[in-house]
């Protein structure tokens, strides 16, 4: 993996393929492993770069009060070093769930560099009080228990109930990812989620195309609260993972890759 400094911090991310450049960011307790699956196919065609976000893999964690504004200025630092070399290139952001929040804050600031985004399975609506008291409950478990016993308790809740029943590997591979992680980034994601904004604006204001990978059966984000989002923006791709949860790049690798690859060639 390559590295950059951040902040005073390594962080680390993968650079391969070459063709049109997409950054993918992973969600809340993952790494750059979860897209596994798209950056084999994707590199074939394009330039891919899938950072370890600050705190998660290989990448040090950042210092004091860290916002959503934060982690996407890591992404500009990436895409500073990788794509822009002081000449600024358009390139596409694709974030599954927390790595959403982040790509729409990315759009929010430099929506002049990005030729398009992506949402999998995630949302710009800020935080609800139901859904900050879940991830207060969250913080109160790592840390009474540790990261580790929380991924392992959490991670098949992910996961459609086929996906439960038919492929139970894939809730290991995911805790397998998990492993090792610091409870103290854990913690310092939630609180940044918790106090992010609304950024159904973003959606509304952004003249260029927006992609939305939705699951059926996500627990996580809503199919209702989902659909009212993807008709925002002035251009959406939109597709309902008929057998996914909250993990469609693994629960339907193969449709969520097909997806991908026509929206970027859309570009």
């Amino acid at each position: 993996m390559k590295q950059i400094i951040f902040r005073n911090k390594k962080i680390s991310y993968k650079a391969e393929g070459e063709g049109k450049p997409v950054i993918l960011i992973h969600g809340f307790a993952e790494t750059s492993e979860v897209w596994l699956y798209q950056l084999g196919k994707l590199k074939e065609k394009f330039f891919v770069i899938i950072p370890d976000l600050p705190g998660s893999g290989k990448s040090e964690m950042l210092e004091g009060s860290v916002s959503i504004d934060d982690y996407a200025e890591a992404i500009k630092a990436i895409a500073d070093a990788e794509i822009n070399n002081n000449k600024p290139t358009f390139f596409s952001l694709i974030g599954h769930s927390m790595g959403g929040y982040i790509t729409l804050a990315f759009a929010e600031k430099y929506p002049e560099l990005l030729s398009g985004f992506g949402l999998f399975h995630s949302s710009a609506y800020a935080d609800d009080d139901a859904k900050k008291e879940i991830r207060k409950k969250g913080i109160e478990f790592i840390s009474n228990n540790g990261a580790d016993a929380f991924t392992k308790t959490t991670a098949s809740n992910l996961f459609s109930e086929k996906t439960k029943n038919k492929r139970p590997e894939l809730i290991e591979n995911l805790i397998q990812i998990a492993e090792g992680f610091s409870g103290d980034a854990l913690v310092q994601y939630y609180y940044a989620m918790m106090a992010r904004p609304d950024t159904t604006s973003v959606l509304k204001n952004f003249k260029k195309p927006v992609l939305f990978l939705i699951g059926k059966d996500d627990n996580a984000v809503p199919l209702k609260a989902s659909l009212e989002q993807c008709y925002l923006p002035a251009i959406s791709f939109i597709k309902i993972m008929e057998n996914s949860g909250h993990m469609g790049m693994w629960e339907q690798k193969d449709e969520a890759n097909e997806f991908v690859l026509n929206f970027l060639k859309y570009l």
